[in-house]
């Protein structure tokens, strides 16, 4: 197994499913995929990826197995208690009447975002937590998020909450336990890659808690560095027992290290969102000509190519360099964003404007290669959102930093960092093993007790569901032969009473109470000339025949009106289907069923002086 192979499989990784494993300290992550290949029987790691191209569900195990979501309610107590007691108080009399906004970073199945969200509802009180407090879990494991969303948890897994706490928040729901609703919806879950993703930003606490162990020293800066933009200046920094910052004093200070608390260190350097001043009342003193043309040689002068756009999606402005780089002129000026190349090559920056103006913050895109002269660059570009003091959009700057150079290091200091890795590891490896394997166990043996206990109730329920389909045949089958019974009695009726209504030598029309003609015997069809399957559906008043029909329309809605209506008799002169004048004596009967009013009406027609036929 060479260690070609292992990046083949951490490159494979990366480009089908965007987790990028490289930063991970290297000797724990090779025992990890290890153990996976284990359990899956493969020995080297050119047949493990073989086995991910083939079986692409054995990612979700591999993430799993790399992703330890080992985690509780109040882990380190004292910690919590140090945190709940001397540092929030300061803070939150510090926000009187302010939002609080929390980063949960790492949340895993999310115990210590809701301990987060219990502690600050202690401190404020549940109204006030509900009005002012955010806190934005993330982790790079949708089905830990997934869980976390559920806010459900065993017995067990809540042993760590105080009983009054457990009482007050969580909410019993069959053998599990249930975090309030009310208070949840300020816990708000996404999937955040801390070497990645941009971080979330004006935070007044971060808790990152037993992550950061995870990754190498040179990707630990990196996400550190995130870390100090994400918090206020006077925001606090949460870690696990684990982990220490040693030798990123330039981020951070202690605060209390036994309990691994730490503060901000304040940087001259400003936050890289850019606001531009309104023109209006109460904005400053106006710039200075001179100063305004020295910003317009700074940006011109710029070594990053960067271009400028209104709000409306015009082009207000490109460095030297962006002409340089984009073929772009003084006559794109005021032309439309989307009908330059710039637009779209090297990358489609059109959605990524519409993320960022939705969004209110930069965004970035990486890793992007533009091919230039037979030269590959490599860019990483910033779309960030332009407004005034009073938080008015004025439009956008798009920013491509040539890191082309940056990426050729970094790839030359590979082999050098993971030298270091092995003294630095020395420093952690001990303690992450222990707490690791036994936290591990613990989780192993709780799986094992609920796994054992839900085969049990699947067992049972099963013979249940047994018994039930067995009992429901029978009672299907019961009914399905009483509906036959059923069908063949309705046939019977049916055909006993058409014979009844073609015998008759009088014409019969049954109507519902709309007047739709029901039934039509043969008399019928020869008095009018109109089959059967014509008049059946039709509106009486709608057929075309020698019968004054009008003159009917008034007494069968009267044999409809009444309760008890008597029958009527009309006699009528009618043209029959040859067209000969006849007489007939018109009978309305209101069809009663077993001494009910039925929906239904009945018309004889009797021939007073019957043609001959």
């Amino acid at each position: 197994m060479t260690d070609d192979a292992f990046e083949a499989v951490l490159d494979h990784i990366k480009e089908q499913r965007g987790f990028d494993f490289t930063g991970y300290k290297r000797a724990s992550l090779e025992r990890r995929v290890q153990r996976r290949m284990e359990a899956v029987g493969i020995a080297d790691y050119e047949d493990y990826l073989d086995h991910l191209l083939v079986h692409p569900d054995e990612f979700t195990q591999l993430f799993n197995t790399i992703l330890i979501n080992v985690t509780a309610f109040f882990r380190d107590k004292e910690a919590w208690s140090y945190l709940q007691d001397e540092l929030l108080p300061d803070l939150l009399r510090r926000r009187e009447g302010q939002p609080i906004r929390v980063w949960c970073a790492g949340c895993a199945s999310g115990q210590e975002a809701y301990s987060l969200a219990m502690v600050l509802a202690e401190l404020l009180g549940v109204d006030e937590f509900r009005d002012r407090v955010k806190i934005y879990s993330t982790d790079v494991d949708e089905e830990a998020l997934a869980q976390a969303r559920q806010a459900t948890y065993s017995e067990s897994e809540i042993e760590g909450v105080p009983v009054e706490l457990r009482e007050k928040y969580f909410e019993p729901a069959g053998n599990r336990f249930v975090f309030r609703k009310e208070l949840r919806r300020a816990v708000i879950f996404g999937r955040n890659d801390l070497v990645q993703d941009a971080p979330i930003s004006h935070v007044d606490l971060l808790s990152c808690r037993n992550t950061l162990m995870y990754f190498n020293a040179e990707t630990q800066a990196q996400i550190l560095h995130r870390m100090h933009f994400a918090l206020r200046p006077d925001g606090v920094l949460f870690l696990g027992k684990a982990e220490m910052l040693l030798g990123h004093t330039s981020f951070f200070r202690a605060i209390e290290v036994k309990r691994r608390f730490f503060a901000k260190v304040p940087s001259e350097t400003r936050d890289r969102r850019v606001q531009l001043g309104g023109s209006g009342a109460g904005t400053a003193v106006a710039e200075q000509p001179e100063s305004a043309k020295l910003r317009q040689a700074a940006l011109m002068a710029s070594a990053s190519a960067q271009i400028v756009l209104d709000r409306n999606g015009k082009l207000v402005q490109c460095n030297n360099r962006a002409m340089h780089q984009f073929g772009l002129t003084s006559r794109d000026v005021g032309r439309p964003f989307q009908d330059l190349e710039v637009s779209y090559r090297p990358v489609e920056l059109r959605a990524h404007l519409d993320d960022a103006a939705e969004q209110g913050r930069a965004i970035w895109i990486r890793d992007v290669e533009q091919v230039r002269s037979g030269e590959t660059l490599s860019l990483d570009i910033q779309v960030v959102p332009l407004s005034d003091d009073s938080g008015a959009d004025l439009g956008f700057t798009v920013i491509f930093n040539d890191v082309t150079q940056y990426r050729q290091l970094q790839k030359e200091l590979t082999f050098a960092n993971r030298q270091l890795e092995i003294a630095y590891e020395e420093l952690q490896s001990t303690n992450e093993e222990l707490e690791t394997t036994n936290e591990e166990l613990q989780s192993t043996v709780e799986e094992l007790e609920t796994t054992n206990e839900e085969l049990q109730s699947t067992n049972e329920e099963l013979e249940t569901m047994n018994e039930e389909l067995q009992s429901m045949n029978d009672e299907l089958q019961f009914s399905n032969e009483a509906l036959r019974e059923r069908q063949d009695e309705v046939e019977r009726l049916n055909r006993f009473m058409a014979a009844v209504l073609g015998s008759m030598n009088s014409g019969v029309a049954v109507v519902d109470a709309d007047m739709q003609i029901l039934a039509w015997n043969t008399r019928a069809e020869d008095l009018w000339g109109v089959r059967t399957d014509e008049a059946v559906g039709e509106h009486l008043m709608n057929l075309d025949i020698g019968l004054p029909l009008e003159q009917l329309r008034q007494p069968i809605k009267t044999q409809f009106a009444s309760d008890d209506p008597a029958p009527q008799a009309l006699l009528l002169d009618a043209v029959n289907r040859r067209g000969k004048s006849l007489q007939l004596n018109v009978t309305l009967t209101h069809i009663r069923d077993h001494g009910v009013s039925a929906p239904a009406a009945m018309l004889v027609m009797d021939v007073v002086d019957d043609p001959a036929p």
